[in-house]
Order: structure tokens, then C-alpha cells, then sequence
């Protein structure tokens, strides 16, 4: 059935489509499930994480939906949880369309889209609707700075937003990572992150929120060695995780005529990227602090390649949209069969192992 909505909705730009999409599944949450069968997840999936209970490791990535527009939908499409955002304490456009491509031919996305999202504020207000009515998963908070908001002050705008938002999520993810924020990752310094989580600290603690920080893939191995002990070493390890990693501004040999397109890449170019710094990131916290992985899974295998490198949860994006809502099923009983096949009783003995031996 995917197949034919899919090939109405490619027919549209990439933006447009993304628009029509959320607004359907907004108005008609039940519509997700339609797709498949519902996704049950053996019990050696499930596992508790900073405190969380998964009961299986696939979630929805940052960026699909910023405004949480759509949050029952995700749990109809069986993602044990969901991340919305990035949200910044004040509603901003982002930057100019067009500002989302498709790169068919490679299962890819670029995007430069800029944080374009309702603000802090508003966001609350949706959140607090569908708290009331109950969420079905866990719910994640992508927060970010405004554009406009100079470096020397972000950490301003991270307390404003988490201080909005913190009573409606279950995690909440800083976001400094993005490529489509001028001067964003220039904040990814062991220094600036443990001065960040140092003034958000009291609203944290305040709900007892664990918090992940993303980082980007195009950092050097050995810089994100540092931060990633840093951050292991710090007060904040407890209720602390690392998600690995947010689109590239690297160029691997790309397809179509969006090749050369400006932004953040996304998809199966990105995967063995993300994998090689999940692994990075895994030997350097040394099972001090949880990692999440994010990049280029469209496969039962390549969820397993990220757990065993380290990870013990994963976000997936770009394979929803080439794939269609049944990815999430699939995903879920593949990795359940790899499992069984490779003689782990669960998932967490499973998370590392490579990276172990």
C-alpha cells in the first residue's frame, strides 16, 4: 500500500510532501497503522535505559516532526518512542525554500531547513493536549538555540526552551550539532556542553529528565573521544547519553540532479559513518553512559551493526520516508530474529559486543 501512496507523494516536493503527511497523520492518527500489522516486540527487546523502559530499541529521529504535530500517530507505527523538534524558545521560519531534497537513487535526504518550528511555547501547549490524552511511548525533546541568538548566550536559550518543555517530556536531547545553523557546531566543545549542562541543571533535576546530547558525524575521531570522556567522567553521567549522529556536510559519491545541494545529509550514505562513531564514542565512554544511534538504518542488519558497536537504542528517519510505516515492524522482528539467531537471551548483552571483543 506504501508503495502507491508513495509514489503520489514523490510526485510533490520533498517540503510539500512532508507537510501533507503530517497534517494527515495529525487529523487521522489511526491511519499509520494501516500499513501493517501491529508491532509486537519480544521481551528480549525491551530494556531500561537512563531509567526509561524501552520495550523495544527503534525510535523515531529529531527533525520529522519539529512540532509535534503528529505524536500518536508515531506509537501507531509501533516506535517504542519518538523525538520531536528541534524547538527554540522563539518561533523562527528557518531558512529560505526550497530546503529539502531527494536523493532517490541513494535513499537520501539533504536538508537545510533551519529550525524551522512554532517556538517553545506554543510546542507546550500542543504537548500538553496530547499528554492529556495519553502518548503511547516515550516522548523525546530535541531544544536548540534561536539563529539569531549569539554563541556567547545559547546557553540562555537551552534553559528558556528546556524550561517551557521539561514538564511535558520523558528525555529531552540538545541539539548542538545541526549544519543549518550558522556557528551551531562551533558549541560542540567538551568545555561549552558541561557549562550548558551545568545551567539547565536545576530544571532538570527539577523532573528528573535524562538528557542526550547529539553530536555531528563530520567531528574528528579523537574530538569526539574527548568530549564523549568528558561528559563519562562528569557529574552528569547518571542521567546522561550521547546520540550519534545528526546529518553530514560531507559528500560521499552521490545521484540526481540534488547532489550538490547545500545542508545536512541524511540516509544509507551517512551509515557507516554514524556506525564508525557510535563505536568511537562506545570504546571512550566505556559503558559510563548510554549511547543512541541515528544514521542510515533501513535494515534489520544495520540496527544490529549499531547495537553491537555500542548503541542500545536507535532513531531512524530517512528509511520511514523511502520505506513507509512498515520499517518499523520489520526492524523490530528482524533485530528480534538476529538476536535469537546469535544466542543473546537480551539486547543489552548484545549492545558493545563487538566493541568488547
Amino acid at each position: 500500500m506504501y508503495s502507491a501512496v508513495r509514489s503520489i507523494l514523490f510526485r510533490l516536493s520533498a517540503e510539500r510532501a512532508h507537510e501533507w503527511t503530517l497534517a494527515a497523520l495529525g487529523l487521522v492518527p489511526a491511519a499509520a497503522g494501516w500499513f501493517g500489522p501491529r508491532v509486537q516486540a519480544s521481551e528480549r527487546l525491551a530494556q531500561t535505559v537512563l531509567g526509561l523502559s524501552f520495550p523495544h530499541p527503534i525510535g523515531l529521529a529529531a527533525g520529522l516532526d519539529k512540532n509535534g504535530v503528529a505524536i500518536p500517530a508515531w506509537y501507531r507505527m509501533g516506535f517504542s518512542f519518538a523525538e520531536i523538534g528541534t524547538v527554540t524558545p522563539r518561533p523562527q521560519p528557518g531558512n529560505p525554500k526550497p530546503r529539502l531534497f531527494r536523493l532517490i537513487e541513494d535513499e537520501a535526504l539533504i536538508n537545510r531547513m533551519g529550525f524551522n518550528n512554532d517556538g517553545a511555547r506554543a510546542v507546550a501547549r500542543r504537548l500538553a493536549r496530547v499528554r492529556q490524552a495519553g502518548t503511547g511511548g516515550i516522548l523525546g525533546i530535541n531544544i536548540g538555540k534561536n539563529k539569531d541568538t549569539p554563541n556567547d548566550s545559547a546557553h540562555e536559550d537551552y534553559r528558556a526552551a528546556l524550561d517551557e518543555l521539561a514538564p511535558l517530556a520523558d528525555y529531552v536531547t540538545i541539539n548542538v550539532s545541526s549544519p543549518n545553523t550558522p556557528g551551531l557546531r562551533d558549541l560542540q566543545s567538551e568545555s561549552f556542553i558541561l557549562e550548558l549542562l551545568q545551567a539547565v541543571e536545576p530544571i532538570r533535576a527539577r523532573y528528573r529528565l535524562p538528557v542526550w546530547i547529539k553530536v555531528a558525524p563530520d567531528l574528528p575521531n579523537d574530538e569526539i573521544a574527548r568530549i564523549v570522556e568528558a561528559l563519562a567522567a562528569s557529574p552528569f553521567r547518571e542521567h546522561l547519553g550521547l546520540i550519534c549522529t545528526n546529518t553530514t556536510v560531507r559528500r560521499p559519491p552521490l545521484s540526481g540532479p540534488y547532489r550538490g545541494e547545500a545542508g545536512g545529509l541524511s540516509g544509507r550514505p551517512l551509515a557507516a559513518r554514524s556506525t564508525e562513531v557510535v563505536r568511537i564514542a562506545a570504546q571512550a565512554a566505556q559503558g559510563r553512559m548510554p549511547i543512541m544511534a541515528s544514521g542510515g538504518v533501513f535494515s534489520p542488519q544495520d540496527a544490529y551493526e549499531k547495537i553491537r558497536s555500542g548503541a542500545s537504542l536507535v532513531q531512524i528517519y530517512t528509511a520511514l520516508i523511502y520505506r513507509g510505516p512498515t520499517v518499523v515492524g520489520d526492524l523490530v522482528r528482524g533485530l528480534d530474529a538476529l538476536l535469537a539467531r546469535d544466542g543473546f537471551r537480551s539486547i543489552a548483552d548484545a549492545v558493545g559486543v563487538d566493541v568488547r571483543d
